[in-house]
Formats: C-alpha cells, structure tokens, sequence
C-alpha cells in the first residue's frame, strides 16, 4: 500500500519537524573525546593525571563527589556527621550495583580507604590521604573515618575517594585491575587498545542519572592542531588541552564551539633545590624575577588563564589575599646571576610533556636565556614525566613545567604533596614549611588554618622552592550539539552532559 506508507511517513515527518530535527528525538549514541595522550591508568588509587580521571571518573563512584557548583554533595555516601573531630560516619547507599552485578558494600568502601592510605600500595595520592588511620565497618550501611588530629580538608580530599570492588581487585590483583578496570558508575569499560583509545558502555543499572551516550570513545590524539581537525571534520565531539591560537580558529566554524573555565589548576615552575645551582635562593630568585607572567597570559594564552602570586588560585580555600611574588624585572635577574658566578653557566634541563603548552615552555625558556642562564628543553611523554617528577628528590629534575590540579579545591591537596617531605612530589626539604602545612591540616579553626596557610604562601615566596605561574584557564573545542558546563575541578562527568541537535 504506496500511498498508506507515503502518508504515514509524511505524518511521522511532520512530528519530527513539530517536536524538533529528528535527531533530537534520539539520543547520540557515541561520544568521542580526543584526549592529548591515553591514560596513564585506569585505576583510580594510581593515577590523577587528567587524561587519566576523565576516564576512570566515569566508571568509578567517589564516597562523596562535588556539583556543578562546587558544592560537596552525596555520591556512594549519603550522608555523613562527625562524632568528634577525628571520626566522621557516613551512611553508604544501598542497593548500587558493581558493573560486574556485585552489590557495593560498605566493605567496599572500607577496603578502598584501606587501599589508598597503604605506603605498601605505593599511590601518588598518599599524601591526599595520610591523615585517615582507621576505617571500619559500624553498620549494616555505615562506615567510619578515623583521622590523625582534626582534618579540615578531609571531606575536600575525599571528593577523590574512588570505591573499588574489593572481591575483584584481590582476585585479579593490581595489575590485572588497572587493564580491565570494574567500578559502579555510570559508563562501564569496555576496551582499551594501547596507544590508540579507551572505549567505555553506558551502565544502564546505574542507580543515578544515566548518560546521555551508549558509549564513549576517548582517544589519544596528541597533536592538538590534529584535534581541532578532527572536531571542526565531526570526527569527535569533544576536545580537550586547546591554545588560545586553536580556540580563535574554532569560534567561527558552524560545527564546533569553544568552551573555557578558570580551573583550580596552578601553573608553576618546579625547581629542584636539591641540585646545583637552584640549591642557590639567589639563583631561584633569578628566575622568579626573569619570568614575566603577564606577558605569558596576555602575549601567549590569550587571556583565558590569569597570574597568581602563590601556588594556588582563589579556586582553593586556603587562598591569601595581598601575597606579593618576585616582580618581573629582567634587569635585577640577570645581576643576580651575574653575581651568582661561573656554577651558573652549567647546562640546566627543563623537562616537559606534550601536554602542556610548549609556546609557553619555549617562552620561559627564552626568558631564562635572557636573563643570562643556559636551559635545555627535555621533552617526555607524560607516564615518564610523571614517574621522574614524583620519585623524590634524586629523580625529580632540575627543573619542570607544571601544572597542578588536586581536584579537591583545598590548599592541603596542593602544598602539601608539593612540599612536604613525605611526598614523592617534594625536594624542598624546608623544616618551617612543612610546620606551617602540619598545623594548617590539622585545626578546624578557619581562621587559624588561613594564618597557617599565610605564613606558608610568605616564606614561599621568599624562598621560591618553586615558582607559581598563573592559574590555568582551561580550553575545551565542542561540538555545536554538545551541552556541557565546564567546572573549576576539571571533572568531566558524561551523565552530566546532554546532546541538542
């Protein structure tokens, strides 16, 4: 019947065309991310490197997690209050699901904790988590934190807390796990092809917001101009780690958007203090004085990203007003080096990843030089960067371009790992810094914690273990159906997103 079929497909048409483009009537079914590099791991006690959380922040459940807002919020944990300053009880949802259909237990959460807070484990995280001593099972649904001394940050450096499924992580082992990862989120793994991309499915057992893709693709595309190709092509649908120069060709193009936040990632020039001749604090201020922040965000990003005085951005709390850094002035840094003498001629590496944004890499590099030093750029893929950059003092480099985020938004899950001794990440081995971090991680006192957090960020700036750059404006290419709210943490949560044709 030609002429039924006719009409019926006219009328069919006609509703699509009173409720929207059909492709609205439908969701997407794929989703592809075009990463810089794939993950470093896809364990979540391992690992927090972006390429590396925009994965795995999808297939794990946090205990607690943050909004779109920024506001602490439920997530496994549904609620929670302190019994006295070091222990906090949380009650743990019931009925959520492990992707392998294994109900998540408090258990689970308890073996989690366990986990991360384990120096045998060897986590990178360990300093985000040193304070907990204890967590124990209370209840059918409840679990309890003990800390070491009041924690203030503890529920911000909680936000991090990915709930592994103990009776597969034991079974398998911890090698076994990071390649076939199983947690209780909404997008389960499905594959990963090494050097190419990571595929995960929708979790549709969920027992929150499902996502709006059956799947999602996040590929290892390290050439950022390649990436951009690929949006503006419709090959992808999101793109992450733009510069300002690839978001202007974006903006005009009828396929793809440009999306940016101030994150709370602080741009920073590591220095390890430990090796000649940045052991020198007039060499190190040198440096501080050589590198002109301003013209690196205005002359080379744009504008997206904005200087900081310290190392944090008014993102964290712990953020101190009226810090004032080392100004630029090319003329005092390079008397200081000439004052310095003949250990300064040395060759001095600065390591890098492809990563980051190497004009801004070349450009202090070119600062330096001009200031009267003599550095070579060393470039690395990131896992190499990051194992010689959070081995200690003996592996950590001359110097490196950084970028920080601790994805709690608090000054401990900064400083803390950057300079404190008991982290792999520090070298600067200064006694009244780590005081200073000791006691502003231990009172609930706000006030008090922000005075602890001034003296710090002051003698930082005199002494210059590392040199803060600027807070990181981050920048996403999208496509145009792509609708998403980029957050300050960096999170990129695919049931947080919707796709409009």
């Amino acid at each position: 019947m030609p002429g039924t079929r006719t009409k019926l497909a006219a009328a069919f048409f006609g509703l699509c065309l009173a409720l929207g483009a059909p492709g609205s009537l439908l969701a997407k079914e794929r989703l592809t991310v075009d990463l810089v590099n794939e993950p470093s791991s896809l364990d979540p006690h391992v690992q927090w490197n972006p390429d590396s959380y925009y994965v795995y922040r999808n297939i794990f459940d946090n205990l607690i997690t943050r909004d779109d807002k920024g506001e602490i919020v439920p997530q496994i944990a549904t609620s929670w209050k302190y019994l006295s300053d070091t222990e906090i009880e949380f009650q743990i949802r019931d009925g959520v699901l492990f992707h392998d259909g294994q109900k998540l237990t408090p258990e689970d959460v308890v073996y989690s904790v366990k986990r991360i807070t384990d120096p045998k484990f060897g986590s990178p995280q360990l300093g985000q988590f040193n304070k907990i001593t204890n967590a124990e099972v209370v209840g059918p649904t409840a679990v309890k934190l003990t800390t070491d001394g009041p924690y203030p940050a503890l529920l911000a450096q909680l936000v991090k807390l990915s709930i592994v499924p103990k009776h597969v992580v034991e079974a398998v082992g911890k090698d076994a796990f990071n390649l076939k990862p199983i947690g209780s989120g909404p997008y389960a793994f499905q594959d990963w092809q090494r050097g190419v991309q990571v595929t995960l499915t929708r979790n549709d057992k969920y027992w929150g917001p499902n996502g709006p893709f059956t799947s999602a693709v996040f590929r290892a595309v390290p050439d950022a101009a390649t990436r951009v190709a690929n949006l503006q092509a419709g090959t992808s649908d999101l793109a992450v780690t733009l510069d300002s120069d690839l978001a202007a060709q974006i903006k005009p193009s009828p396929k793809a958007k440009v999306l940016s936040v101030l994150t709370e990632r602080v741009a920073y020039l590591a220095m390890n203090v430990q090796k000649a001749p940045l052991d020198d604090v007039n060499v190190r201020q040198a440096i501080a004085h050589a590198i002109d922040k301003e013209g690196l965000v205005e002359g080379i990003l744009g504008g997206y990203d904005k200087p900081v005085p310290e190392l944090l951005t008014p993102a964290h709390v712990g953020w101190v007003e009226g810090i004032q850094a080392p100004p630029y002035d090319l003329t005092k840094a390079k008397a200081l080096i000439e004052a310095a003498g003949p250990k300064v001629r040395q060759e001095i590496s600065l390591l890098t990843s492809p990563v980051y944004d190497q004009r801004v890499v070349q450009a202090i590099q070119q600062m330096l030089v001009e200031a009267g030093l003599s550095v070579k750029i060393e470039m690395t893929d990131m896992a190499t960067w990051l194992k010689q950059m959070q081995s200690g003092p003996d592996a950590i480099p001359q110097m490196a371009f950084s970028r920080w985020s601790c994805a709690c938004q608090d000054a401990d899950g900064v400083l803390f790992p950057i300079l404190h001794s008991s982290s792999g990440w520090a070298n600067a081995k200064d006694s009244e810094i780590e005081r200073l971090l000791v006691e502003a991680r231990q009172t609930l006192d706000a006030k008090k914690r922000l005075e602890f957090y001034r003296s710090a960020h002051e003698r930082l700036a005199k002494e210059l273990f590392v040199v803060p750059l600027y807070q990181v404006g981050i920048i996403y290419g999208a496509a145009k159906g792509l609708e998403w709210q980029p957050t300050p943490n960096e999170s990129m949560f695919l049931n947080r997103m919707a796709w409009k044709d």
